[in-house]
């Protein structure tokens, strides 16, 4: 059984053929959180990144921008709608071996570091250190970086409750960019650290970055996780 559809907005423009629809989920009693999808769209092709469920209004505001031909999951912990959307459009499922929380659907296509992309003018980006599945995907066009958990930009706390948000703050997210810490402890091998592969990262081109959780970070993202980093892993 497919878990129900949570409050959510409506698709917000960030670019030229990309979306973002700001969602939420409830964790437990009085805990609900945002959750986000970015949608792509190439002609009228659309791929949903780290798919989130919406009401029929919100199916029929995604029929109307294309057709979906596949979702992709980004990370281990973002995989509660995917068999909603697979059932629902029979399409493509991109995603990594080794899934830890949600095991099924199975993938019709395995993303590894050699994977390319099915998005024009884009590329995969994978957290090779990392214990979990953790991925990103950078649209060059836009200098843009879609994230899950790793790297998280909070302007606001949209769909969350009050005791969340109290929750959020103790785990020691802020307003401003933000390193999943609860992603990072689960992900980082004992002894070792994410070091190797935030350096990497940051080699890339990118300015803006999206994630699973949060909003829209249209400039300037590259120079704050740096800082970011230097914080958390103590460069």
């Amino acid at each position: 059984m497919s878990a129900p559809a949570y409050p959510h907005g409506e698709f917000i423009k960030l670019y030229d053929s990309v979306y973002l629809l700001r969602g939420s989920i409830k964790m437990g009693p009085g805990m609900r959180m945002n959750r986000n999808m970015v949608v792509l769209k190439e002609n009228d092709v659309l791929t949903l990144i780290n798919p989130v469920r919406m009401n029929e209004q919100g199916l029929v505001s995604l029929d109307a921008l294309g057709l979906v031909k596949r979702i992709v999951r980004l990370g281990d912990f973002h995989g509660l709608d995917d068999a909603f959307y697979l059932a629902r459009y029979e399409c493509e499922f991109w995603a990594q071996e080794g899934q830890g929380t949600y095991h099924s659907p199975t993938p019709s296509t395995i993303i590894t570091p050699s994977t390319l992309s099915p998005v024009n003018d884009s590329e995969f980006f994978i957290f090779n250190s990392a214990k979990y599945p953790e991925a990103a995907l950078l649209m060059h066009k836009h200098k843009l970086l879609i994230t899950t958990d790793s790297i998280q930009y909070h302007s606001d706390w949209l769909y969350f409750t009050w005791f969340t948000k109290q929750v959020f703050k103790l785990l020691g997210f802020k307003v401003g960019i933000n390193i999943g810490g609860p992603w990072l402890k689960r992900v980082t091998p004992k002894g070792a650290t994410l070091e190797n592969d935030f350096r990497q990262l940051l080699a890339l081109k990118f300015d803006a970055v999206v994630a699973a959780h949060g909003s829209h970070m249209p400039s300037g993202a590259k120079e704050a996780l740096r800082m970011e980093l230097a914080q958390v892993l103590k460069w």
